[in-house]
């Protein structure tokens, strides 16, 4: 049995399913496949979402996926209504539009907040010296569009360790490195997706 992911992009493709793995495997009795679909983007991820899933969910192995799991990053979408103020506003109101586009019982849609790398930003002994010393100490999910996290790090890179910050490479290098379950802890909308995923495999183990 398995997940099948969408994902926005070549980073979130390569890390999130031994990512997820390594925070589901041991609560389950059996452990289960993650296939990551990458689409080119948020804009491409919702023109796709409801056909491409459609696809999974209603093909030839049906009953081989536990679920499809939709996920993007909060920052970067321009379509939400400009009276949303609030990160809680933004992710129902995102979440419900496009669960209702694909209509499914076993589709379901998850943001990053406010964008995947605050994850990493769980733990800072991951990241090199002069870049964990710097950190901001609130929560990882709190670092937000004023400087969401990508950039933050790409700043702190360029800044403290004279190099650059490379999302394939140093997010790969990252993600093998973090805690799942320390990113558990610090980020309730995570902590969210890996629970309903939780629940949807064990359901049907």
């Amino acid at each position: 049995m398995r997940f099948v992911l969408f994902v926005e992009g070549e980073t979130e493709s390569k890390v999130l399913p031994a990512f997820f793995k390594r925070w589901l495997d041991p609560r389950l009795s059996t452990p289960v496949g993650i296939k990551p679909v990458k689409f080119q983007g948020w804009g491409h991820l919702c023109q796709g979402v409801r056909t491409k899933a459609n696809t999974y969910l209603n093909g030839p192995d049906k009953d081989e996926i536990i679920a499809v799991i939709s996920l993007l990053d909060l920052y970067g979408p321009d379509c939400f209504p400009a009276h949303l103020r609030t990160v809680e506003e933004k992710v129902s109101w995102g979440t419900k539009r496009l669960e209702d586009m694909v209509d499914h019982s076993r589709f379901r849609h998850y943001f990053a907040v406010h964008e995947l790398e605050a994850w990493l930003l769980s733990d800072p002994q991951i990241f090199p010296n002069p870049v964990s010393k710097v950190l901001p100490s609130r929560e990882p999910e709190l670092i937000n569009m004023q400087q969401p996290p990508k950039a933050l790090l790409r700043n702190l890179y360029r800044t403290k360790t004279k190099g650059s910050y490379k999302e394939i490479i140093n997010g790969t290098d990252l993600f093998g490195r973090l805690d799942p379950n320390l990113a558990y802890q610090r980020c309730p909308h995570l902590r969210q997706m890996l629970d309903d995923m939780l629940d949807l495999a064990v359901k049907v183990s």
